[in-house]
Order: C-alpha cells, then sequence, then structure tokens
C-alpha cells in the first residue's frame, strides 16, 4: 500500500512538473481553414503528421475544425488577406496566446493592385503582435503555393522572394522568424482542385509536410 501510494504521488509530481504543450496558432485565408467537402485541409494532415512523430503539441485559435481526433483550432478565414489579419491578430492572441504562429498569407489580392507592399507590411505587423503578446513566440511565416489563376495571382512569386527577404531581415537570436517554402515543388495542375487555387488531398499532403518538416525541430 505504501509503495502504491509512493507511486501514486511520483507520477502526480512528474505530471505536475511536465509543462505544459507548446502552442501553435496557425493564421491565414480559406487555404488554412479548408474547405469542408470542397477542398482538403492541410491542417487535418499536419496534427496527424505530428501526432505520429510523437510530438506533443495544441493548436488554438478560436475557429474549430472537426476531425476524427477531435477539434482542431485555427484561425483561418476564407476569403480574407494579409490586412484583415494582422488587423483581428492581437485580439485572437489575447484570447488564445501561442508559442509558434504560423501565418500563410498573400492570396486575395489582385495583381493590378500591386498589392506586395501591403502584404510585406501587415505580415510585419503580424510578427510585431506575436512578440508583443509573447516575447519568446517562434513565427514562421510561409512562402505562399502557386496558382494557376492567371493574371489575378500574377504577383505570387515576386511575393515570396519579397516575404524570404523579409523573414531575413526580422529573424533574431532571442525572438526567432522563419520560412517554410510552400512553394517549390508544388504543382497546379496537380495539386490544386479545379479553381486552380485551392489545394486538393495531393496538394494538402505537400503543405502538411513542409510544415511538419518547419514545426518538428521547435516541438522536440
Amino acid at each position: 500500500m505504501h509503495r502504491l501510494l509512493a507511486l501514486l504521488a511520483a507520477t502526480l509530481a512528474a505530471s505536475a512538473a511536465a509543462p505544459p504543450p507548446p502552442r501553435i496558432m496557425a493564421v491565414g485565408d480559406s487555404i488554412t481553414q479548408g474547405g469542408g467537402a470542397t477542398f482538403a485541409t492541410y491542417r487535418v494532415v499536419l496534427a496527424a503528421k505530428l501526432r505520429a512523430a510523437g510530438l506533443r503539441f495544441e493548436f488554438v485559435g478560436s475557429q474549430v475544425t472537426s476531425t476524427p481526433e477531435g477539434p482542431l483550432r485555427h484561425e483561418g478565414y476564407g476569403g480574407k488577406n494579409a490586412e484583415f489579419l494582422a488587423g483581428i491578430l492581437d485580439a485572437k492572441l489575447a484570447a488564445s496566446p501561442a508559442d509558434i504562429v504560423m501565418i500563410q498569407a498573400g492570396h486575395n489580392h489582385f495583381a493590378e493592385e500591386k498589392p506586395i507592399p501591403g502584404i510585406l507590411t501587415a505580415t510585419r505587423a503580424m510578427v510585431a503582435t506575436a512578440r508583443a503578446r509573447n516575447p519568446k513566440a517562434v513565427v514562421v511565416i510561409a512562402q505562399v503555393i502557386p496558382a494557376g489563376k492567371l493574371p489575378k495571382y500574377a504577383y505570387i512569386p515576386e511575393l515570396n522572394l519579397a516575404l524570404a527577404a523579409l523573414v531575413k531581415e526580422l529573424d533574431r537570436p532571442a525572438q526567432r522568424v522563419l520560412t517554410v517554402d510552400l512553394a517549390t515543388g508544388f504543382d497546379v495542375a496537380a495539386d490544386t482542385i479545379s479553381d486552380r487555387v485551392h489545394p486538393n488531398e495531393r496538394g494538402a499532403g505537400k503543405i502538411a509536410q513542409r510544415w511538419a518538416e518547419a514545426l518538428t525541430p521547435l516541438l522536440k
């Protein structure tokens, strides 16, 4: 009996000493939100990959996707752009603090708008917001997937180069800003649904794999 009580006490002490799992907030547009039966949701595949690797994590946010493994939270908003996300992020992080912020935003503009400066300004603001809410937060910024919907999204290759440069500018040893390249190897013809913008299952798998490669070192 004494041995059992001692074992129980040790187990409870170990549980109390264990830190909470890292909290991840996925921020983005419809590609982050997912399209239900219309197009695949990379976050579900990503969560499964991270669980299979034995990693501890918790996705946080005000939006919820139902999955076989339980609800998966996020901050993905169909039809919204980087400027919109920058405007809501502070309130979302106040309600759901995060250790890792994933930003995947660059669509929902027209090339005629010459949107790159505005997207960069919004992305810079999101990094500042994440740091203000949690000085130790790691921000991972995606070079977004290409689109076959042209000329609307003709600006994306140039945007991705600018995002990579922004990451190098903002990254600091004690406040990391990292990039994940979702564009390289993504085949619009094979990896999207008929609109040539949103990922099919194969495309969602590619996106999830790139995110998993970026997040795994942060979660170990």
